[in-house]
């Protein structure tokens, strides 16, 4: 077994040659037929991980919707596939709904998030038919509900509240303290913005959304957050609060170090203090909605890289360049992600030296792992970054005019291409000269 087998898809194994191989397919020479950067979904994982959410909770006898968070990565051939094993869809903007659309989620699968969405957005959900949209501020009450009626409907939405828990994760990626730009204020906000909901003959209130933050580790929060919104509920009134949203964020393993719990401990831990909030307040137990973005297509997603340079300055470190870097996998600039690389040419071989694996931008902090433990490495190895299915390529930008890289998916050793690499023209594309 690999010393990292826990940040790489199951199917992960070390071909004769000592080349890493994922579902069937050797990564050396996925390579060569796709070039560098690619990034590789495992299929199979993909699919187990879906059917594991919907059966962690079924299992519980809870009724709840697995809504898969497409900010994680929006591409359509892995929306197919999580739409195909049964997942509703959060989208955060037009591009995100017309992904969603566009991948066959039938519209009242769809969920509408965004703290600023603006009116053209709000328009194109409400044409298209979107089942739920969630409220961010005051703003949008009056939006909506104007939309809804020149469309004759009635919109369901849901009002998104901070429910003042702060968790342990990045700074940048926690959502649920008060002071945070998402949602409304328990301390008096909240309550104004579910009576002007409630005054408006086109919205329907059907329930309540908070969202801690992602990356968690820390399954304890789940219990204080339903206690907020079970008594926040209660004291607006409870009659028409028939959905609760607790978020997603479970976190995935980055290093061999990292210990997340699983699927089954997160939907336990949900059910458990949902139920334990509401009933123990007399209030009916509402209908759940879990909302899996990074774990459900993080680990599923490796990157692999061409190393094109290798700088040594005596006495201070070796620097390891590769052919992508802050432009496909901007997650260690943003926030400062660990990676754990892997050579894929030679995944058998103990890690002998350290180094920087640096991008190829004009950037000092473009920088992919600070300190990496790796065999020596040559000129034109492949290097493998696990757990990439997430935040990377819905990130990537043409910093530098670099193209976005292609995208595969595998299964049984076979490789299919879902996204082309980018070329020159596609960066070029949109400019009028």
């Amino acid at each position: 077994m690999l010393a990292t087998q826990q940040v790489l898809p199951p199917s992960a194994s070390v071909t004769a040659d000592g080349n890493l191989s994922i579902g069937g397919c050797d990564l050396v020479a996925l390579a060569e037929e796709f070039g560098t950067p690619l990034v590789i979904y495992d299929e199979h994982h993909l699919r187990a991980t879906a059917r594991a959410y919907v059966a962690a909770y079924s299992e519980l006898g809870i009724d709840a919707d697995v809504i898969y968070a497409s900010k994680a990565y929006f591409g359509l051939g892995v929306l197919r596939i999580l739409r195909e094993e049964g997942l509703s869809i959060d989208v955060a903007s037009g591009g995100e709904l017309h992904a969603a659309l566009t991948a066959g989620f039938a519209p009242e699968q769809i969920y509408l998030h965004g703290n600023n969405k603006s009116p053209h957005e709000i328009l194109e959900a409400i044409q298209a038919g979107v089942g739920v949209i969630v409220v961010d501020g005051f703003d949008e009450i009056s939006t909506i509900a104007r939309a809804a009626a020149a469309h004759d409907r009635i919109q369901k939405v849901l009002i998104r509240v901070t429910p003042g828990v702060d968790p342990a994760t990045h700074a940048a990626i926690a959502t649920g303290q008060v002071d945070s730009k998402f949602g409304f204020s328990l301390a008096g906000d909240a309550q104004r913005g579910v009576a002007a909901i409630r005054d408006s003959a086109h919205l329907s209130l059907i329930g309540i959304h908070a969202h801690l933050g992602s990356q968690l580790f820390d399954l304890s929060i789940f219990g204080p957050t339903a206690e907020v919104l079970a008594d926040f509920a209660r004291e607006v009134g409870a009659d028409d609060i028939d959905v609760v949203d607790l978020g997603g964020g479970l976190g995935v393993a980055y290093t061999r170090d990292h210990a997340p719990p699983t699927i089954e401990e997160f939907a336990q831990a949900q059910a458990d203090a949902l139920r334990s909030a509401f009933a123990s307040r007399g209030l009916t137990v509402p209908r759940l909605l879990c909302e899996p973005g990074r774990s459900m297509v993080g680990r599923a997603g490796v990157t692999i890289y061409r190393v094109g340079g290798i700088k040594r300055i005596p006495g201070v470190r070796t620097y390891l360049s590769v052919d992508g870097g802050m432009s496909d996998l901007l997650r260690p600039m943003l926030y400062g992600a660990v990676y754990e690389p892997i050579v894929a040419n030679r995944a058998n071989d103990a890690a002998s030296q350290t180094y920087r694996v640096v991008g190829k931008h004009c950037e000092s902090g473009d920088i992919l792992v600070a300190e990496a433990q790796l065999p020596e490495v040559q000129i034109g190895d492949v290097l493998c970054l696990p757990a990439t299915g997430a935040y990377g390529v819905s990130m990537a930008s043409n910093y530098n005019g670099q193209p976005r890289p292609a995208v595969v998916c595998v299964a049984d050793g076979r490789a299919r291409l879902i996204t082309r690499r980018e070329t020159y023209d596609d960066i070029l594309g949109r400019d009028l000269v």
